[in-house]
């Protein structure tokens, strides 16, 4: 099992992630944010990993290092759990319907952070989730991965779909790149490292 276990703890919050990227979509999430917290569950599901994600934050300032520090720990548990890279297939892709909306998320575990994010939201706010921290959400888990993430919206209106089909179709192409391909033996790289 590819497991990690992350605890970060700063002046602005204190994290626990516990992740199992072969697990079955079993969650334990407690942020503080509703939505958030939704986002995760669904992140879990659709991906089939175990997520434990408890989080004390500074939500009486706002929902800002919350969010992005999340985003930190929940990139370095997926490193840590991928330990070498051997024998991961690297790259996923998924678009992602969820009725009107169409969003699109390309994934190389490639060992190089950066994020391509085209995700415009026409509120401030879903629930108490600040729409601009989607963005700073993913930038962090990207860095924190170590990852090329690609996140595109087709077409949509809805915010609230926007946003769920980017957590779900994150979730479908990370579950595609961290799957093990039994033709590799070593990793996906002419480098001969994804580091």
């Amino acid at each position: 099992m590819r497991k990690a276990i992350i605890e970060r703890k700063t002046a602005e919050t204190d994290i626990f992630i516990e992740l199992n990227l072969d697990g079955s979509g079993k969650t334990e999430i407690d942020t503080g944010i509703g939505f958030f917290d939704h986002m995760l569950n669904n992140f879990a599901r659709h991906g089939f990993f175990d997520l434990t994600c408890k989080v004390k934050g500074d939500l009486f300032v706002d929902c800002h290092h919350t969010i992005e520090d999340t985003g930190i720990a929940l990139g370095q548990a997926i490193t840590r759990a991928l330990g070498d890279k051997k024998g991961i297939r690297r790259f996923g892709n998924f678009f992602l319907p969820m009725d009107e909306t169409l969003v699109m998320c390309a994934i190389d575990l490639s060992g190089r952070p950066f994020l391509v994010y085209d995700l415009p939201f026409t509120v401030e706010k879903v629930g108490t989730f600040d729409t601009e921290m989607a963005r700073e959400f993913f930038y962090a888990l990207s860095y924190g991965a170590v990852m090329n993430l690609h996140l595109k919206l087709m077409w949509g209106t809805n915010n609230h779909h926007i946003m769920e089909a980017a957590f779900k179709a994150f979730a479908k192409a990370l579950d595609q790149a961290v799957s093990v391909d039994p033709r590799l033996k070593d990793v996906l790289s002419t480098k001969g490292t994804l580091l």
